[in-house]
């Protein structure tokens, strides 16, 4: 079955970690030309997670030196970092599992979109983050600045004074483990730890 086109009906048929990739590929083909994204997706390699919690989707990018936002980089003068061609290293796109189940299309393609922002900034900077211009182009691709969590964190960490969640962990930690030897930094009090049920 194709999920080449992008299309609701492809999408709902997604059932492999390969089929994601597919449709996702064809997405962001549309995508970057309907919002004019400045990015040579050949130059984007794909995987899929299936033990991400916490984000629906990552570009995982190189290292690059002297790299910052907003300070274009001249890939050919930094050939040791760029292929035999020049050009931007390239990066990978990560996709949850998880988060492509708990999302509609919608969201999906948004999630997409906002990733595409990094890609953009990778390949232009060779840096990428959630900064004033990543929120003015993500604003303008209608991509969410932050994606929204799709499973609930097994432990919330609470402020003992004025009752506010502080934190939030996926799985035991330090701070899971010694929450009381923190400190919120609303009210400078002990946090609290709380496990949730099921």
């Amino acid at each position: 079955m194709g999920h080449e086109d992008g299309s609701q009906s492809a999408y709902d048929a997604v059932e492999t970690g390969d089929e994601l990739v597919s449709w996702s590929r064809a997405y962001c083909r549309r995508a970057a030309s309907d919002y004019d994204f400045s990015v040579d997706l050949h130059r984007v390699e794909w995987e899929v997670s299936t033990r991400a919690k916490r984000r629906a989707a990552a570009v995982k990018t190189p290292t690059v030196d002297d790299a910052a936002v907003g300070e274009p980089k001249q890939w050919e003068s930094t050939s040791a970092r760029a292929d035999r061609l020049g050009g931007a290293p390239t990066c990978t796109m990560s996709l949850s599992w998880r988060a492509f189940e708990s999302f509609d299309r919608a969201e999906w393609s948004a999630t997409l979109r906002h990733e595409l922002v990094h890609v953009e900034q990778f390949q232009a900077f060779g840096a990428t983050d959630h900064g004033p211009a990543f929120k003015r182009r993500a604003e303008a691709v209608d991509a969410p600045v932050r994606v929204r969590r799709f499973a609930e964190p097994k432990y919330t960490l609470t402020c003992e004074d004025c009752s506010a969640d502080v934190a939030y962990r996926y799985r035991e930690c330090k701070l899971v483990r010694r929450s009381s030897a923190y400190r919120s930094a609303c009210c400078d009090a002990p946090l609290d730890c709380r496990k949730r049920e099921g």
